[in-house]
């Protein structure tokens, strides 16, 4: 197979991993969804962040566990790390190629990464 397929493959590979992660967080009504494409940013430390915020840390952690079960059962794929579960007001799930953040809507404006990745292209999703 040569790299420009191997190249088209992986980025297949992601979008449908991103849609199925932003169908997930739609599942439980995550709001104000949004995916930042890194991939033209040099020294990123992924290929793409999906952000989203639930209304409490009970919806916080619903989606974050939606997620990865989906994930688990759609594609075989387990996230490569997991972390902000106890408190909930920002739960990180990691697939290496997508990071998605699960934010608390104060804690997501007080780290404000779409600022901080400002450079990405950006993909919003409507609230169902």
């Amino acid at each position: 197979m040569s790299n420009n397929n191997t190249v088209q493959q992986t980025l297949n590979n992601s979008e449908t991993l991103s849609n199925l992660i932003v169908d997930c967080i739609q599942d439980i009504k995550g709001l104000n969804i949004v995916k930042l494409d890194l991939t033209e940013i040099e020294d990123a430390p992924t290929d793409y962040f999906i952000i989203c915020e639930g209304e409490s840390t009970t919806q916080i952690s619903a989606i974050a566990n939606n997620i990865r079960k989906r994930v688990k059962d759609e594609t075989g794929l387990y996230a490569s790390h997991y972390e902000g579960a106890d408190s909930a007001k920002w739960v990180l799930v990691d697939y290496f190629d997508i990071v998605v953040h699960v934010f608390y809507p104060e804690t997501r404006e007080f780290y404000e990464l779409e600022d901080l990745w400002s450079d990405a292209i950006v993909t919003e999703y409507q609230n169902i």
